[in-house]
């Protein structure tokens, strides 16, 4: 009964309380105060991860581009070079940034609100018989894969030297089609949702 009692009159002084702001003219709030936007639960920025490429055999350091809060964000990654094609570099380094596109994010890269659109198998060849000198042709057709996922090939390709000398990006498929110059723009980055720039079909290099 006791413990009642007390309970009683806890409740009562809550409710004088309140009956007293009342009475002075305050209204007790629910509303809490604005302190200011919350922090971002999606940084895009990944911390705590080493780049050692002497942990794995011909391990490299490259940087690959993900997609984060609906924009590309680059990341840094080690790379293993395959043995396979090993007498051209460039191709053997698209291919492993490729490789490296397909990979989930980790842990800490998914944490920081990372996310890939490119999803294997997906191989390389180099140019054919034909193709404009730097030419990439992948396993699928590029213009159907998701745009999202063709921008971070693109703009991955484009800032290392797995992109012709100007910075373009010469990819082409599996079937009889030229190959296209693509092109990472600063809008791709933005919005990769949208259509790569593109330079059209190449002319042949015969």
């Amino acid at each position: 009964m006791k413990g009642r009692t007390r309970r009683t009159a806890a409740a009562f002084a809550v409710l004088m309380g309140v009956a007293v702001l009342g009475g002075c003219g305050i209204r007790p709030t629910q509303v809490p105060v604005d302190a200011g936007p919350a922090p971002s639960r999606v940084p895009c920025e990944v911390t705590g991860e080493n780049i050692t490429p002497q942990a794995q055999p011909q391990g490299v350091p490259v940087r690959v581009y993900l997609v984060c809060a609906s924009q590309l964000a680059s990341v840094d990654r080690t790379a293993t070079m395959s043995d396979a094609k090993a007498g051209d570099s460039r191709l053997r380094l698209a291919q492993a940034l490729l490789d490296q596109l397909e990979k989930e994010p980790s842990a800490s890269e998914h944490e920081a609100g990372f996310a890939t659109y490119v999803r294997g198998p997906l191989t390389l060849s180099g140019a054919r018989k034909g193709d404009p000198a730097g030419t990439l042709r992948l396993s699928r057709q590029p213009e159907d894969l998701p745009t999202a996922a063709l921008a971070q090939i693109v703009c991955t390709f484009a800032e290392s030297r797995a992109a012709a000398t100007d910075g373009s990006v010469l990819l082409g498929g599996p079937g009889d089609y030229a190959p296209r110059g693509y092109q990472c723009s600063a809008a791709t980055k933005e919005r990769p949702e949208e259509a790569v720039p593109t330079l059209g079909a190449l002319p042949s290099a015969s």
